[in-house]
């Protein structure tokens, strides 16, 4: 069984008192970068691995999308993704993305924001997409960065007054599963290498079309905590083209 621990009571009630879960994508850090990497989705099939409440999915449809499912393995998220969401092109399937099949060339456009971290055979997730999307076919995800999940707690070393003194990076080249504290609450995640998100792409028929470790906006700079993201990566943004 994989992990879901967005069903978890107390997790998701963590989860939903984010500043991204409140203002959804204009709450995200990332989100001004990652709107840049995205197609154009008029008259698309698209697919969205990993789609919590719905946000990218409704910008999508909101956007021209002619189909627009959404993959997700918590039930606590789909039902507030479905409250969200007005009866339209978008449709909502419980499952594990891993556990997901569909006939090849089924959509024009997949995204993933920050799941693929969750997804232990990243490679195997990759081939399974580039089946999925048609030729010309758009590949946009986020996950954590490399630098950010190598270690494994995700958290700064302090000194004896409890101020940062820096991000501790180990363990880099060593791939694989790691124990992550995550909104005070233990979550499996899986490290693995910049390489190796880049060339399981190129590997399976993709070309590369863009690369982003995003910064925090100007705009979010006042809020408690973020001018600490200034010092370290936290996510990687990537947008590829099934060649």
């Amino acid at each position: 069984m994989k992990e879901n621990r967005y069903d978890d009571e107390d997790f998701f009630l963590a989860y939903s008192r984010m500043l991204r879960s409140e203002q959804g994508l204009e709450g995200a850090g990332e989100w001004s970068e990652l709107k840049r990497l995205l197609p154009d989705f008029h008259g698309k099939h698209v697919l969205d691995l990993g789609c919590g409440y719905g946000w990218h999915c409704r910008y999508a449809a909101e956007n021209g999308a002619e189909s627009v499912l959404g993959i997700d393995i918590s039930e606590r998220m789909l039902e507030k993704a479905e409250r969200m969401t007005e009866k339209g092109v978008i449709e909502y399937r419980c499952s594990p993305m891993e556990d997901a099949e569909f006939p090849p060339s089924s959509f024009d456009v997949v995204i993933s924001s920050l799941a693929l971290h969750y997804v232990g055979d990243y490679r195997k997730m990759v081939l399974k997409i580039s089946s999925w999307l048609r030729k010309g076919g758009c590949f946009v995800f986020s996950v954590e960065h490399p630098v950010f999940t190598s270690q494994g707690p995700q958290d700064w070393f302090y000194d004896e007054d409890g101020r940062i003194m820096h991000f501790p990076v180990d363990n880099y080249y060593y791939e694989g599963k790691r124990d992550a504290v995550f909104l005070g609450h233990h979550v499996v995640k899986y490290h693995r290498t910049l390489t190796t998100y880049l060339s399981a792409l190129l590997e399976n028929g993709f070309s590369i079309t863009g690369v982003v470790e995003p910064q925090p906006p100007q705009s979010m700079l006042s809020i408690p905590g973020m001018k600490d993201e200034m010092r370290r990566p936290m996510m990687l943004l990537v947008s590829a083209i099934r060649g």
